[in-house]
């Protein structure tokens, strides 16, 4: 096979599936806008669980994109040959369209035609759903791929933790799936390896997910109103099977940075893969995280922890690497030119990233010496030789000092480190952060629920509240919704004042009171901002998108759901203010 690039791989992907009358849809946020359930958008199916449960979105039924994704669970195990925390992710999607047989069909015409991967059909291998108590087996999928010539012994029927896919918080559209795996051409590694091994002989590229289900908060399913497929093929990781390489490291997307690093380190890859991979893989999630039009900044809490880690977390490989000098604005800006023609935002945030990675930097700087600092106090306060793993992980986790610092200073001062108990300690986040990164908290749009959409449609209340006292350069710069409240960011370069926030209650509650219909139309995104719509964000669904007015209080570009009228909302009331980062305030409120 040919070499390919991720170029060529996302225009092959994108033209086949107009080709079968699907929209091409733009890229969402990295950032889940009104949905505290994941911190990241971590699939191409996160921005659209409307349309999945039933709305209809601006471009039809049949949909095709290249999804920007973050995904935290497994950030300690990037360095090895194959994890990421930024990808990109191709989809294709039926919302009440096509099912599973054109579903598959498309898949494998895709892979093996000539005309478009040309993988060779023997090097495939497919999984499918085996049914359980809860769901049947999938004979449907299993007889579809056998009638496009593939071989028995190439399907696997697995388990519902192989192939039966639903949100990370267990609540929302879910179904049956059926994965497409690559054959290496590793050799098996025992008598049972199959294509759900982990020993990398099978890769898999491709997932169908057939959404006809419903999973409520006891577990219970129900068939959702409209049949829906949710696809997604792993960019990266598919241009490293189809070039043969043995790590995504090997692709064009980190030439420049791996040569840059060279370069600048006088050390070369090969030696030192673990320290490269991770500056590569966390310099590309933590600029486009900054380069978001969400304005996410590190932080102690949520999605700038995260970013925070990225950053720290690079500049202690490049001093493993004898690097000390500043170079972070140096490699965001090679990912800046490499990435801008399809991510053009990254050039618009650049002066923000730039900034921003240079802050967290020095910030970083100071707290090594502090943590040296308090290094010193916790041994002090010793009784033996060893720094139990409590403290070791404190020093770590609430200070920011790396372990490996921990244990340099221990030898220093003949003192060791409980290991085993820090590892404890670390697993214990780590799992937390699993559970979060999964999706642990109930509410966001995903579940739709009343009082959900109730906080949605009082957000724009807000913002218009807030636009009437501050101008028309106020704009929602992020907001967190749940059942219980919601959370508001906006621009303002001042603290709010109790007379301040009285105000805008009552103003909220005014708007509330008029019971005005909230009418939805779709139009031309163009023409929606000519006609006066707000657009917080820059990220849209295609050329078309919604627009919701609340009588003539507000107008806004948004997905939706919305009350149908203000009347069903209640009392606005404000409960907290205070600073997001510098410039943005934020506003908690809840519906009495």
């Amino acid at each position: 096979m040919n070499k390919w690039t991720t170029n060529e791989l996302r225009a092959n992907y994108l033209k086949f599936f107009e080709s079968k009358n699907h929209k091409i849809i733009s890229s969402s946020s990295l950032i889940p806008e009104n949905d505290p359930s994941v911190l990241f958008t971590t699939a191409g199916m996160h921005p659209l669980v409307p349309y999945l449960l039933g709305e209809k979105h601006p471009e039809g039924k049949r949909l095709t994109d290249v999804q920007k994704c973050i995904r935290t669970s497994d950030i300690d195990e990037v360095g090895d040959s194959s994890h990421l925390t930024f990808f990109e992710m191709l989809g294709n999607w039926s919302l009440g369209d096509y099912f599973k047989e054109d579903s598959i069909k498309y898949s494998y015409e895709f892979l093996t035609s000539p005309d478009y991967l040309g993988i060779p059909k023997d090097k495939l291998y497919f999984s499918v759903f085996a049914g359980d108590d809860m769901a049947p087996k999938d004979e449907e999928s299993y007889n579809i791929w056998l009638s496009l010539g593939v071989e028995k012994d190439h399907i696997s029927f697995l388990p519902k933790e192989n192939n039966f896919w639903i949100l990370g918080s267990g609540i929302g559209p879910c179904g049956p799936d059926t994965e497409i795996f690559y054959d290496t051409g590793k050799e098996k590694c025992s008598e049972n390896c199959s294509v759900a091994c982990d020993c990398g002989k099978y890769l898999e590229i491709w997932n169908n997910v057939f959404m006809e289900y419903y999973r409520d908060e006891k577990g219970n399913l129900s068939k959702l109103s409209q049949q829906n497929v949710d696809t997604g093929m792993g960019l990266e990781r598919t241009v490293q099977v189809l070039n043969g390489y043995s790590s995504v490291y090997d692709i064009e997307e980190f030439v420049n940075i791996k040569s840059y690093l060279e370069n600048v380190s006088h050390l070369k890859y090969d030696d030192y893969k673990e320290s490269f991979r991770i500056i590569m893989d966390h310099m590309r999630a933590a600029t486009f995280i900054l380069g978001d039009d969400h304005n996410v900044k590190p932080s102690n809490v949520g999605a700038g922890y995260v970013l925070r880690r990225l950053i720290r977390r690079t500049i202690r490989h490049l001093r493993k690497l004898n690097i000390n000098e500043y170079i972070l604005g140096s490699l965001a800006s090679i990912y800046i030119e490499d990435y801008k023609s399809k991510y053009d935002e990254l050039e618009r945030n650049k002066d923000i990233i730039l900034n921003e990675l240079e802050l967290e930097y020095n910030k970083f700087s100071k707290t090594l010496k502090d943590g040296e600092r308090l290094f010193y106090k916790t041994i002090r306060s010793l009784n033996g030789k060893v720094i139990s793993g409590a403290d070791a992980f404190k020093l770590f986790d609430t200070f920011g000092f790396p372990l490996e610092m921990t244990i340099e200073l221990a030898k220093e001062n003949n003192l060791e480190v409980d290991i085993d108990g820090f590892d404890k300690c670390f697993k214990e986040h780590q799992d937390k952060s699993r559970t979060l990164d999964a999706g642990s908290y109930k509410g966001g749009l995903a579940d739709h629920s009343e009082m959900t959409i109730k906080y949605h449609t009082a957000c724009h209340l807000l913002l218009a509240a807030l636009r009437e006292f501050y101008g028309s350069d106020v704009y929602q710069k992020g907001s967190n919704i749940t059942s219980e409240r919601l959370r508001f960011d906006f621009n303002l370069d001042h603290k709010l004042t109790d007379e301040e926030k009285k105000r805008i209650e009552d103003r909220v509650n005014e708007m509330i009171k008029t019971n005005s219909d909230v009418i939805c139309e779709e139009m031309p995104y163009e023409e929606a901002v000519k006609s006066g719509a707000i657009g917080s964000f820059a990220n849209k669904y295609g050329e078309t998108v919604k627009v919701y007015s609340v009588g003539n209080l507000s107008k806004e570009i948004c997905g939706g759901p919305h009350v149908l009228n203000t009347k069903e909302m209640g009392k606005f009331k404000i409960v907290k203010e205070e600073s997001s980062s510098a410039g943005i305030r934020r506003i908690k409120a809840v519906l009495e």
